[in-house]
């Protein structure tokens, strides 16, 4: 499982003096952006597809409060893929030094064309690198409706 460790600064606190949720986002964006770097995702091959990530939702799942003092890791885990690669879910757990479960966050997103700006696929190498990650129990197949189960367009747009 591809994993990610954090200190806990005094900036990623908020008025209740535990981790703030602005910086579970940080942190998960973080570990995200490490694997795809480490992965045939980096500047350069974003700039010659001309490709960029676009995340439809997060949704957050708090268990336990996190303080600042001992660093926190950050797991991610492939939770579903379309078969061309335009839609994708990753799941995050949030574990502290003991190994605790302390929040969850699923997360689906997709791949803009940044001249188009429109989803599209991706080319078939980054895909190989995608399908590599490890896969939750839960993985599945990801098709367009699935990116709307949670919300509705708008009917002006």
């Amino acid at each position: 499982m591809y994993t990610k460790q954090f200190e806990v600064r005094w900036n990623d606190i908020d008025a209740n003096r535990h981790l703030a949720n602005s910086a579970y986002i940080n942190f998960m964006s973080h570990t995200r952006l490490s694997f795809m770097y480490e992965n045939d995702f980096g500047q350069a091959e974003m700039s010659k597809n001309d490709l960029g990530p676009v995340v439809f939702y997060e949704h957050m799942y708090y268990f336990k409060e996190v303080f600042p003092g001992k660093p926190i890791t950050v797991s991610l885990q492939l939770k579903g893929l379309s078969e061309d690669g335009r839609f994708f879910s990753f799941l995050h757990n949030f574990y502290d030094s003991n190994g605790i479960n302390l929040a969850r966050c699923e997360m689906m997103a997709g791949w803009i064309d940044l001249t188009t700006r429109k989803l599209r696929a991706i080319p078939e190498a980054l895909l190989d690198s995608l399908q590599n990650l490890e896969k939750t129990k839960d993985f599945y197949t990801i098709t367009k409706e699935d990116t709307r189960k949670h919300g509705q367009k708008p009917e002006h747009l």
